[in-house]
């Protein structure tokens, strides 16, 4: 909306006039707005045959028309998630809005609302980045946020996994600026988030220096495997997959230049490393059923070779999903700035363990499909590397 609003306009919260919200923020359960909404979207799927939608600050829609919270918001209820269009569509919200609505698990659902997991991208950020005391909470985010999502009927999918959206850092940037650089903005450093959870792996920005380029090439594959290995719905920013850049921005929203376009040149120069592991995993994860499950996982479906949940300075976690038919997979994250040399548990029978990925090593063989047999008794994983061995005949 723009221009004058009428005092008594239904479609703007009195929240928003007294600046309790920021924006134009619109009353969105009011009977006349609601109308406007599913009007919109219906045209969206009928005439443009669009088959979801995401809904930006979606905790707005859960407000009601003097802005307080509501538990069953009709519009989210009754309008959207039983319409007769739109039941068929996809709908995914971002469970928090500009005035501090922070529902993420917690997104009024009723089976249907997907949502952006907030949680997992922090919790992940946090964890890969070898910060204290997060083994936990990583084991919970790659295993499908049960502790957020196994309510009612929900299921895995419903939690959209993420590590970088369009707001805030790329992935590169992620593993390169421990500090936004928002200057070109115009807005003196003031926007864009500084909670960015990142780390510049020994040095701010660009560089020469080979270790810390290495670094951060590792750091990217390792975020992009867990993301890979999720229980959930994977989401992932374009351009990430060759390692765009935005110079430590976090805001460029406003810039129509080589911030925001794609760099097709960066990709080519990238194809046979960077962009191979990207895509490789991304085959990977479709090919095997131990990701992406239909329900949460259950004792029998993981086991967790871990005796140090309760020891904070612990970051490394290892894990093996089963397969019923034998097909088990073993992950490991090393978060430490050391190798830890780790017991391999037993294949199941008639089988042996193939390495698939070890971020450590250079491509081709950081990811090699096939695997490469006689993995061995223990296996040496460098520091702030990951490995995925597939148990094969």
């Amino acid at each position: 909306m723009s221009g004058t609003v009428h005092e008594q306009c239904p479609i703007v919260h009195e929240q928003c006039r007294t600046k309790q919200i920021k924006g134009n923020t619109l009353n969105c359960n009011h009977p006349l707005v609601m109308e406007l909404i599913l009007d919109s979207l219906r045209h969206w799927v009928v005439d443009y045959h669009v088959d979801g939608f995401r809904f930006d600050l979606a905790s707005i829609l859960c407000r009601g028309t003097d802005g307080s919270p509501l538990n069953a918001p009709p519009l989210i209820r009754q309008a959207i998630a039983k319409d007769t269009v739109l039941s068929r569509c996809k709908i995914i919200a971002e469970p928090w809005d500009c005035g501090g609505l922070y529902l993420v698990g917690k997104f009024p659902n009723w089976d249907r609302w997907a949502e952006w997991n907030g949680k997992y991208r922090d919790d992940i950020r946090k964890f890969i980045k070898g910060d204290a005391g997060m083994k936990g909470s990583f084991a919970t985010r790659v295993a499908g946020s049960a502790d957020l999502y196994k309510v009612n009927k929900r299921k895995p999918y419903h939690s959209i996994n993420f590590v970088i959206a369009h707001d805030g850092f790329t992935l590169y940037d992620l593993v390169s600026y421990n500090s936004k650089h928002n200057d070109a903005n115009g807005e003196g450093g003031n926007d864009g988030s500084n909670d960015n959870f990142s780390w510049n792996c020994g040095c701010e920005g660009e560089t020469s220096d080979a270790n810390v380029k290495a670094l951060r090439f590792r750091q990217m594959k390792n975020f992009h495997m867990a993301l890979m290995i999720s229980q959930g719905t994977p989401m992932m920013l374009m351009g990430d997959e060759y390692g765009h850049t935005r110079y430590g921005n976090n805001n460029s929203y406003g810039h129509d230049t080589s911030l925001n376009n794609f760099q097709w040149g960066q990709l080519e120069a990238r194809k046979s490393g960077h962009f191979r592991f990207f895509s490789e995993m991304i085959k990977f994860r479709r090919s095997r059923r131990a990701f992406g499950r239909e329900n949460f996982i259950g004792m029998s479906e993981v086991t967790w070779h871990e005796d140090q949940w309760d020891n904070p300075e612990s970051k490394f976690l290892a894990f093996t999903l089963h397969d019923k038919d034998g097909g088990d997979i073993y992950l490991a994250f090393n978060a430490h700035d050391y190798n830890v040399k780790t017991a391999m548990p037993s294949p199941p029978q008639n089988r042996r363990w193939f390495r698939v990925v070890d971020t450590n090593l250079k491509s081709p063989d950081d990811f090699v499909p096939e695997g490469v047999p006689d993995v061995g008794t223990t296996y040496n994983v460098a520091p702030f590397s990951s490995i995925l061995l597939e148990a094969k005949t």
